[in-house]
């Protein structure tokens, strides 16, 4: 059984910003001791293949889609929502597979997702004040003393949410429910919209393209077919939960995180000298950097440096999240500087993040035509600059929320009250997801 990495060297004491404050810091250190001896989630080998599609979509032969719950919660890790949620990821890739002629890359944000960074390290209602919510992983949402108390055990409510949660991926993506002959089944349980008629007309086209093919001889039992590759990311914020969850692999002695196949550090944690780029630094995982319109391109040379020192195919992607009014003017700068640097890095849109406001109901959202705004740009900046789109980052859900504006449902300000579930961030929902798929297609067509 490989060791940890905790028992082989000492974690620098680094500054390490959006981290719990623990009541208890002993039960912390037996937690971490309990991790440290748990099971690996995924596997180094596992994050080898990733870094090899990665590579492939640095160069514009493959392309990433990358989507999954804002803040995922334990109360709604069940079969139906996991399910779902695999489910619009794989017809979203249909869409752009057969619709760009390109491979898709398939990665979860999921399994993972428990921890999320808060602008404020309180939250007050009335004369009460309590510590902000800060995931399932650290404390509960409900605003109430006891639940927002940050509470290690926690973590090993994620470990276990996180296991069950790869074990219902695993079936559903080898156990044939991914299999292409299945398309149309895919649709079923969603509500019928415009959305779900486009896609259906696209599984009628991949039905006539599978029979064809069947025609001509093609053993479809003696192919993967039935099986798909779907990885699982998340941020690597919670360093309680990252570190001990870090093994050196058998194989080969390096280090990799075993928390999910592919980390990213985020727009708030991504100080150089801090201890999350330090932590990326040292494990062997394809890792990202979520890089915001305030980033500067000499600091992004100098990740590249620390993160990836010997530019390495598939081990380093920018995920941009400028924003739709942004993109344009903030982008080209980095992504200039960085390809005279001669790194490959792959870049991926995040059209969510910088397109965030309050409506006049008061609901946190995010316009579907911003969202659509960025992703032209982010496609226009690497045209004009002759650099490689690769993929797309998305906060996503199978369910038929309301908390995204816009879309030709026309989600209007007034809907959001319906079904506004998210417990921070506004997701799209399934026609949502499907139509951003179909409109990247046509982008993703002409690069």
């Amino acid at each position: 059984m490989p060791s940890t990495l905790t028992e082989q060297v000492e974690w620098p004491q680094l500054p390490a910003l959006q981290q719990p404050q623990w009541p208890d810091t002993e039960a912390v250190r037996a937690v971490r001791r309990e991790l440290a001896a748990a099971p690996p989630l995924v596997f180094a080998g596992e994050c080898d293949v990733l870094r090899t599609r990665l590579a492939d979509a640095a160069e514009g032969k493959a392309f990433v889609l990358q989507g999954g719950d804002c803040a995922e919660r334990f109360s709604e890790a069940t079969a139906d929502n996991i399910r779902d949620r695999v489910k619009t990821i794989l017809q979203m890739a249909a869409v752009l597979t057969y619709g760009a002629s390109t491979p898709v890359v398939k990665i979860g944000r999921l399994a993972g997702q428990y921890a999320k960074p808060r602008s404020k390290d309180t939250e007050t209602r009335g004369d009460v004040t309590l510590p902000a919510f800060r995931g399932d992983i650290i404390n509960d949402f409900d605003f109430d003393p006891a639940a927002r108390t940050p509470d290690p055990q926690r973590l090993l409510r994620a470990y276990h949410t996180a296991s069950s949660t790869l074990n219902l991926v695993r079936a559903f993506t080898t156990g044939g429910f991914a299999d292409l002959r299945h398309v149309h089944e895919w649709n079923r349980g969603f509500i019928a919209n415009s959305a779900y008629a486009r896609y259906e007309s696209i599984a009628l086209e991949i039905d006539r393209a599978m029979k064809f093919m069947l025609a001509c001889g093609v053993d479809f039992e003696s192919t993967p077919m039935s099986a798909v590759e779907f990885f699982a990311s998340h941020e690597a914020l919670l360093l309680d939960y990252e570190q001990p969850l870090t093994r050196i692999d058998s194989r080969t002695g390096n280090p990799y995180a075993v928390s999910g196949h592919f980390v990213w550090v985020g727009e708030r944690t991504r100080q150089l000298d801090g201890a999350h780029l330090d932590f990326a630094s040292r494990i062997r995982n394809p890792i990202g950097v979520k890089l915001g319109p305030t980033a500067d391109p000499d600091e992004v040379l100098a990740m590249i440096d620390k993160l990836d020192p010997h530019r390495e195919p598939g081990r380093l992607t920018f995920i941009t999240r400028m924003g739709a009014g942004n993109v344009r003017e903030k982008l080209p700068p980095i992504v200039r500087k960085v390809t005279e640097s001669g790194a490959k890095v792959v870049w991926i849109t995040d059209p969510m993040h910088g397109n965030t406001f309050e409506s006049s109901t008061g609901y946190k959202t995010r316009e579907f035509d911003d969202i659509i705004h960025e992703v032209q740009g982010f496609f226009e900046v690497h045209r004009d600059l002759g650099s490689v789109p690769g993929g797309i980052h998305v906060e996503l859900t199978g369910n038929d929320v309301t908390e995204c504006l816009g879309g030709s449902e026309k989600i209007l300000d007034a809907d959001l009250e319906k079904r506004y579930e998210t417990a921070c961030d506004p997701r799209l929902n399934h026609q949502q997801s499907l139509e951003l798929a179909f409109l990247v297609a046509e982008m993703l067509s002409k690069r």
